[in-house]
């Protein structure tokens, strides 16, 4: 009866909640090092002892597929934002994704389709397609024979609890709350948000604005103040020699000495999010302060939150937005034209049917232009755009 009740192991009831705690961050972990940043983005390789481990362990704690997961977040990705988008909150509502966003993904998951196009290069394996392929059940299973037998009764408890962690938090608050609430670092096409700076809870993926501007990357933290907790155990696995670093998001390379050819926009292209950014704060930001600091109550009710519409993403500006945009622009010359310097900054590397030699052309007649417009930040801006270079390979 002892046995039956508190199990092998024998724990205090603190202790349930410190084993519970341990397993689903490592199912986090899991999730984000092996299926995310590796399987999916390719921005690390790992020893095969290590994904071994992982898949074996996601195969236990959540009956989630290599393949079925990559190929719904490769979707996801690829369709971010569209009605086809397998849970955006834009078109499927928030409530629904953060509520069912596992029912979501099953749904998708059983697409031949998405599998078929978006699951290649996915484990293809022995143990792949004869244990966790063809008995999906089977490891939920005995994970729940597992947790009975070492904790007893509780162990029922700890199991529903590790079922239900990564529905809630991958499936809810990433895909749900990361695509509606939070702060953006970058303005990428999607409405990704940083949910919050310290990515300690889901090892990183709290922060999915910085993931979506730069999926390749390994490494989520790209501010000062953010932290990402998968970087650390990746930095720790390096250092056993167990991963290696494929891609992190790019830094800009600044040359004042630089000559400007194919290399400098290159480099733009490559840095652009950096660069709206960069434009945003230098340029924008600016214009609208010297516009709000001599306008009467009328016109300082009009201009009101310009700057974050001048700056927002454009394709995700609904239809109030842009109207109240297109009055502010209307009223002041000032914001017109350095709005209307980014959006033609934008659309140079928007155009991909453009040979190198127009982009080229275009890049230099943009910052001739801007140089000549008479306005000290954007004339600025242009001189700091043509240093851009390309990082030094060893």
């Amino acid at each position: 009866m002892h046995i039956l009740l508190h199990g092998l192991l024998g724990l205090p009831v603190w202790a349930y909640f410190v084993v519970a705690a341990l397993m689903i961050h490592f199912t986090i972990m899991s999730v984000t090092l092996y299926l995310h940043r590796t399987a999916t983005h390719r921005g690390l390789d790992m020893h095969p002892l290590v994904s071994h481990v992982m898949r074996a362990w996601l195969w236990l704690s959540t009956g989630m597929l290599t393949k079925e997961w990559v190929a719904v977040h490769r979707k996801h990705h690829a369709l971010c934002e569209t009605a086809e988008d397998p849970h955006s909150p834009k078109f499927k509502g928030l409530k629904k994704v953060v509520l069912e966003g596992a029912e979501l993904y099953r749904e998708e998951a059983q697409n031949p389709e998405t599998l078929e196009k978006y699951g290649r290069g996915t484990p293809e394996d022995w143990v792949e397609t004869r244990v966790y392929s063809a008995h999906g059940k089977l490891g939920v299973a005995i994970m729940l024979i597992a947790d009975v037998a070492l904790f007893g009764i509780p162990g029922v408890t700890i199991w529903a609890v590790q079922m239900m962690s990564i529905p809630f938090f991958a499936a809810g608050v990433v895909n749900g709350i990361g695509h509606f609430y939070g702060y953006r670092n970058f303005e990428c096409k999607d409405a990704a948000t940083n949910v919050l700076p310290w990515g300690v809870i889901l090892g990183g993926e709290e922060l999915h604005n910085n993931h979506h501007a730069f999926p390749s990357s390994a490494k989520f933290a790209l501010r000062p103040w953010e932290f990402d907790m998968g970087w650390m155990y990746i930095r720790a696995l390096k250092w056993l020699g167990m991963v290696q670093v494929r891609r992190v998001a790019p830094t800009p390379v600044i040359n004042h000495e630089a000559q400007v050819g194919l290399d400098t926009v290159e480099a733009i292209i490559l840095n652009r999010l950096h660069v709206l950014r960069h434009y945003g704060r230098s340029v924008i930001a600016p214009a609208y302060k010297a516009e709000k600091q001599g306008a009467c109550a009328m016109r300082s009710k009009i201009l009101s939150g310009t700057r974050r519409l001048m700056i927002k993403e454009r394709g995700l500006l609904n239809a109030v937005e842009q109207r109240r945009l297109r009055i502010a622009l209307a009223r002041s010359q000032a914001l017109d034209t350095v709005y209307g310097f980014r959006v033609k900054l934008e659309k140079l590397w928007d155009d991909q049917a453009q040979s190198n030699e127009t982009l080229l052309q275009g890049f230099k007649e943009w910052c001739h232009e801007a140089e000549q417009s008479g306005v000290a930040s954007l004339q600025e801006f242009a001189a700091h755009l043509r240093s851009y270079s390309l990082p030094q390979t060893a």
